[in-house]
């Protein structure tokens, strides 16, 4: 779609160059949202492309995403043998309502700073314990764990003018044993339910995490793999009917009882 509004599109060399922030400025990642719709509000862009950060840097400490990285090199990324987590993020980007064409335009931070309840990277980035760094306006950047980061439908913490720099996710999170299971209503659809579990190695550390068919990523956490009981009562003390999503992709009911049954899954297979 062409953006009729459009009078400027600035190129910087780094984030710090854009001084002031005016209410029609706009970043642009990938466009494949920013140009699916008009914009009648915004007046300029300002491409990240020129940034040049690396997509991904792996450390001993774990594995730095850059907000600018296409979905399709985040699918094609070979990780070290001991990340065994890793084996995800395929999953993940499979999970999108995208063609190879959006993959390779698409960026990990645009499908997060969306925040829409079926956004795969951030049922990635959750699951495996990632911190988000953000760029604000003026003064040090900051980090928001990733579970903190979306607080609703289409909804988050940032700021006006703020940037979401990177993810970051730990070793220790990515070393561990993963289960990934998702539900959409048609084939190729948007996601009904995303759910993924961790755990570690050594039985420790088991995790949960409910996305799509909650507004907001939930993740549960116990010390080892739970019972059945202890996982179904965990998930029925914090999620109550109206905390399921409602909407073209899945009814609540709907919704409810695929996080029950997949949580059970999940469960079985890393036990």
């Amino acid at each position: 779609m062409n953006l009729n509004t459009i009078v400027d599109v600035k190129r910087p060399s780094s984030a710090d160059q854009i001084v002031d922030w005016h209410d029609g400025y706009a970043w642009l990642a990938g466009g494949t949202w920013l140009f699916s719709e008009p914009q009648v509000s915004t007046d300029t862009l300002i491409d990240l492309e020129s940034l040049h950060w690396p997509a991904l840097t792996a450390t001993d400490s774990g594995l730095e995403i850059a907000a600018t990285c296409k979905i399709g090199e985040l699918f094609r990324y070979e990780a070290p043998p001991e990340w065994t987590a890793v084996s995800v993020f395929r999953d993940c980007c499979n999970a999108l309502l995208a063609s190879w064409k959006i993959w390779n335009a698409a960026t990990v931070g645009g499908n997060i700073v969306m925040s829409l309840p079926a956004g795969a990277m951030i049922s990635l980035t959750t699951a495996l314990e990632g911190v988000y760094t953000i760029l604000p306006r003026d003064g040090v950047p900051r980090t928001v764990p990733s579970l903190d980061f979306v607080t609703g439908n289409h909804e988050n913490v940032l700021e006006s003018g703020e940037l979401l720099r990177s993810i970051h996710l730990p070793a220790s999170a990515l070393s561990k044993r993963v289960a990934f299971r998702q539900q959409s209503l048609v084939k190729l659809g948007r996601s009904a339910a995303l759910l993924v579990g961790t755990v570690g190695q050594d039985g420790q550390d088991f995790r949960v995490t409910v996305t799509a068919a909650t507004s907001r990523p939930v993740q549960f956490a116990f010390d080892s793999v739970p019972t059945r009981d202890e996982l179904r009562r965990a998930i029925s003390a914090r999620l109550s009917f109206p905390d399921y999503f409602h909407d073209v992709n899945g009814s609540a009911e709907y919704k409810q009882h695929l996080t029950f049954h997949f949580a059970e899954q999940i469960r079985a297979e890393l036990a």
